[in-house]
């Protein structure tokens, strides 16, 4: 749809739909979802699962990429150990919380996945109140896990699934959180495309936006000061 979409060199496929549709392997779910990690040698899907995939790329491609400096799995114990239970209730909550309101059949599951989700955005904001990131003052997987949903929040979040108790710009901590990770690691910042996420979303599901409108706000400002390098 612009230029910024990267054509596929390998197979010539024009969507990751093309790509399932080619690819061998058993039991592979064929729902077309991203991320994908692709054997191009055996024709096989590796995996399809975004967890799965961040600890394969980490800990066999880290240290060749431009951040070999950066293990987003933590090796000692202690922190390893808080990341998981951490993301325990980032994922159930938040990550899968604006799912669960945006998607919810009936006003006691929304209403349930709402307090859910923003007791759990107030204890983010909490914990990133005392240190730059959710573990300590290094990046990890977590944080990153944690940053993709808070990134499109306000954009998309907010209106399409309904989580308008609060924005994530109305929050001290939340806000510079995003900024900061946005613009300490360029490879996450080259990730994001609002064009692209909120064209996505707001065209996937004709029964939550019938007419396919896509809203006009992208967000506040992911360049503005975080200030954030001294904690």
């Amino acid at each position: 749809c612009d230029e910024a979409l990267v054509p596929d060199t390998v197979w010539g496929c024009r969507s990751v739909r093309d790509v399932y549709e080619r690819a061998a392997g058993e039991g592979v779910a064929k729902k077309f979802t991203t991320p994908l990690l692709l054997d191009t040698l055996t024709g096989e899907v590796v995996s399809n699962e975004s967890l799965d995939i961040l600890r394969m790329l980490d800990r066999a491609c880290g240290p060749m990429g431009a951040r070999a400096d950066v293990a987003l799995f933590p090796e000692d114990e202690g922190r390893a150990k808080e990341a998981e239970e951490i993301h325990a209730w980032v994922y159930e909550h938040i990550n899968d919380g604006v799912y669960r309101c945006g998607f919810a059949q009936s006003q006691g599951a929304y209403d349930e996945a709402m307090a859910n989700l923003f007791a759990h955005l107030d204890r983010a904001e909490g914990i990133l109140a005392q240190s730059r990131y959710l573990t300590g003052a290094e990046f990890s997987w977590v944080d990153l896990r944690l940053f993709h949903t808070l990134v499109r929040f306000d954009p998309v979040y907010t209106t399409y699934f309904k989580t308008n108790a609060k924005r994530v710009a109305d929050y001290t901590h939340l806000p510079n959180f995003v900024r900061d990770v946005y613009q300490t690691f360029p490879g996450i910042k080259r990730s994001i495309n609002m064009r692209h996420i909120k064209l996505h979303y707001y065209t996937s599901h004709g029964k939550l936006n019938y007419y396919g409108i896509v809203p006009a706000h992208d967000g506040f400002d992911l360049e503005a000061p975080h200030g954030r390098e001294g904690m």
